[in-house]
């Protein structure tokens, strides 16, 4: 990085891709909508792997501030290490919560954000990860927690649900037409058995709901994405953050702002519709309101070079909007 920082967004992403390996999704479109200016305060609501930070901390230089958020406190550690590492590095805090608590953490630390950025989805490290038991294509056990300090398992979430919770878990959360027919089948093998790791858990799937030759998908896939929102509490950590986003929006304009700062630009990462509709409807309800103006294209999505060149990219879709 040139000395004395990198002086707009495309810099920074030259330099970033060209210094470190982890690709974060929708970069261009992160640094094009947040728009950091030296000096500003970024919110990262979900660190992961300290991505999207990195770029922009570049861009903040030494008078700026980054405050990362992650359940993960692995990750949120490692994301913290890379920003701090870079040349003319911003301020950086760490806070490890879920980031539906960043209004009184940011408030007990005297900040206001000028960016925020939440990316929904998780990192690959914790996908490749078989003992965090996120994917059925590793043998492990079947955790799927983020934070690791929680209480409930995927496991334990298998063990103790009843066929009506489970039928509804896996039809609300994975939008599987075939819940009813996974929930029996996992009722069933239990009774035998405690299912306690990952491709036991898909073998049952698969025998329960066969696998169609037109299918593009495995019929294990929706069900460990039901089972990890529900251990993780992902919608509903979602739909805090966005009634603080929508509360903090309104108290811009008032005396005593909450932890956006008036002009705030706020993004949002989405990987799948249960998270991305949400969204979509609080940013619309604030753009109606007058609280708030869209960036760019609603939603933005990876280009077609970005999409083959990092998988992860190809479904997720960025939403952002400026506090007026």
């Amino acid at each position: 990085m040139p000395k004395g920082g990198v002086e707009d967004a495309e810099g920074a992403i030259h330099w970033f891709v060209t210094a470190l390996s982890h690709q974060p999704v929708l970069l261009s479109d992160v640094l094009a909508s947040l728009a950091p200016v030296a000096g500003q305060t970024y919110l990262d609501c979900t660190a992961g792997l300290g991505g999207h930070a990195a770029a922009i901390a570049a861009i903040l230089g030494p008078r700026g501030r980054v405050i990362l958020m992650d359940l993960d406190a692995s990750n949120l550690a490692s994301a913290a290490a890379r920003v701090r590492a870079l040349p003319d590095a911003p301020l950086v805090e760490t806070i490890h919560a879920s980031f539906a608590e960043a209004p009184h953490r940011l408030a007990a630390l005297g900040a206001r954000a000028d960016m925020v950025l939440a990316d929904l989805g998780f990192a690959s490290n914790q996908v490749d990860d078989a003992a965090r038991g996120l994917s059925f294509m590793r043998d492990g056990p079947l955790d799927m927690r983020m934070n690791s300090t929680a209480r409930l398992t995927a496991a334990e979430l298998v063990a103790t649900f009843s066929e009506p919770q489970l039928t509804s878990a896996i039809r609300q959360f994975g939008e599987d037409r075939h819940a009813p027919r996974i929930a029996r089948a996992i009722i069933a093998a239990r009774r035998l058995a405690p299912i306690e790791r990952t491709t036991q858990l898909a073998e049952i799937i698969r025998a329960a709901v066969p696998r169609a030759p037109a299918d593009t998908i495995d019929p294990a896939t929706r069900t460990f994405q039901a089972l990890r929102i529900v251990v993780n509490d992902e919608i509903g950590n979602l739909d805090a953050l966005l009634d603080t986003l929508s509360d903090a929006a309104r108290a811009a304009r008032g005396p005593r702002p909450m932890f956006l700062s008036p002009s705030a630009r706020v993004g949002i990462i989405a990987f799948h519709s249960l998270e991305d509709r949400p969204v979509k409807q609080a940013f619309l309800t604030l753009i109606s309101a007058g609280l708030a103006t869209p960036i760019g294209e609603q939603p933005q999505t990876a280009t077609p070079d970005e999409a083959h060149t990092n998988p992860r990219a190809r479904s997720a879709k960025l939403r952002a909007i400026a506090l007026t």
